[in-house]
């Protein structure tokens, strides 16, 4: 199958929900408190100022460089931030499920705290399994989201072969993505997610360079954000999400 030319993943501007996560993990609470489920969670004031800041990097990129497409997570955060990051671009941006965050079944919402409070025993078989092939009860594993990204980049080559294409999505997609398409092993991608936690309106990116695969190029930049004087966030996130 033909390779894109280039692809990009940008995760969401700064939540409401990552604000919340960040309080109540700092402050040793069980519960996040959210007043939104997952899929309605809006930017927060940073998170649409870094949006814009993103649109202005993508307006400012040269046309042989500007991604052809554009596809985005169905939740409201997401959308959010592709609507902002590609104004003005002329670039046509739709929807698809298959980049929505990963679910957390019953552990939604809580926060490492409250899930060893609240399910000792899913803490513990969590630890037993592993990040990569735990899945909470009416959740997804990571294998889980590896399923459906797999299938959506093979959509992406078989529908846009030789062009580039711009994903906005979450943060654990953008480690998945990596697993995928540089051919990660389990214990390279816990690595990373150990290592790095993924910014607010940052770039990950891949291209070919003329090769016949995609080769990385960046990694959770934000070097756009701080050009235009725009915070990056990270609110810890990953953390305050249990798994």
């Amino acid at each position: 199958m033909a390779e894109l030319a280039a692809l990009w993943i940008v995760r969401h501007g700064e939540s409401t929900a990552n604000v919340a996560a960040a309080r109540a993990e700092s402050s040793g609470a069980e519960l996040i408190g959210l007043t939104h489920r997952d899929a309605d969670v809006p930017l927060s004031p940073t998170g649409e100022e870094q949006a814009r800041a993103t649109a202005r990097w993508l307006n400012g990129l040269p046309p042989h460089r500007r991604p052809d497409v554009a596809v985005t997570s169905p939740y409201l955060r997401a959308v959010r931030t592709a609507e902002l990051a590609l104004d003005g671009t002329g670039i046509p941006v739709s929807r698809d499920e298959r980049l929505r965050d990963r679910e957390l079944g019953v552990l939604d919402g809580l926060t490492p705290h409250g899930v060893r409070a609240r399910y000792p025993d899913e803490a513990e078989r969590r630890t037993r399994l592993g990040k990569f092939y735990y899945r909470p009860p009416g959740g997804e594993a990571w294998t889980d989201v590896a399923l459906r990204l797999r299938a959506l980049l093979g959509d992406l080559r078989r529908d846009h072969a030789g062009r580039r294409v711009v994903l906005f999505g979450h943060d654990a997609l953008v480690f998945v993505l990596r697993y995928l398409v540089e051919g990660l092993t389990e214990a390279e991608l816990v690595a990373l997610t150990r290592r790095d936690l993924i910014m607010n309106c940052a770039v990950t990116g891949w291209s070919t360079g003329g090769a016949d695969r995609l080769a990385l190029d960046c990694f959770n930049d934000v070097s756009h954000l701080r050009q235009e004087g725009t915070r990056p966030t990270r609110e810890d996130e990953v953390r305050a999400k249990p798994v």
